[in-house]
């Protein structure tokens, strides 16, 4: 597997978590299940992504501004985590608050799946690529984990 594949997966759960989350309604068990597995995904992917995948190309000159575009973007999703979080579960606002965080989230991943990955590709060697999917996933593990 190599960094794009190991992201692509958990871009996928994310995507899932989000429908799920909006298939909710009220303050009930499901609905704050799901959210603390769709926090947990949203923190530790950025985290597991900016440690070992921008990190390593903030330094290229062809990556730097879409590297800090990508961060820019994880900081607007972390405000509306917040936003979500500060709500009353059962209230409009936490429903009008994920759909804000769904669509973020949803621009963020195909910004990344359409043409990050593409410049990206050209800067790693298909080893690096391997090697920093190993060391994304295990970051992951240990996100996840808490």
């Amino acid at each position: 597997m190599n960094i794009f594949e190991a992201i692509r997966a958990d871009h996928d759960i994310q995507r899932e978590l989000l429908e799920k989350a909006l298939a909710t309604s009220g303050d009930t068990k499901k609905r704050k299940e799901i959210w603390d597995k769709l926090k947990i995904e949203l923190k530790g992917h950025e985290v597991a992504e900016e440690r070992n995948f921008y990190k390593q190309l903030i330094d290229n000159d062809m990556m730097v501004e879409h590297t800090r575009h990508g961060i820019a973007e994880h900081h607007e999703i972390d405000e509306l985590i917040e936003k979500v979080e500060e709500s009353d579960m059962d209230s409009s606002a936490w429903l009008a608050h994920l759909k804000a965080l769904d669509h973020q989230v949803r621009h963020h991943l195909e910004d990344e799946e359409k043409s990050f990955f593409q410049m990206a590709g050209k800067v790693f060697s298909e080893t690096q690529k391997k090697e920093l999917a190993k060391k994304y996933t295990t970051e992951m593990e240990v996100q996840r984990k808490g």
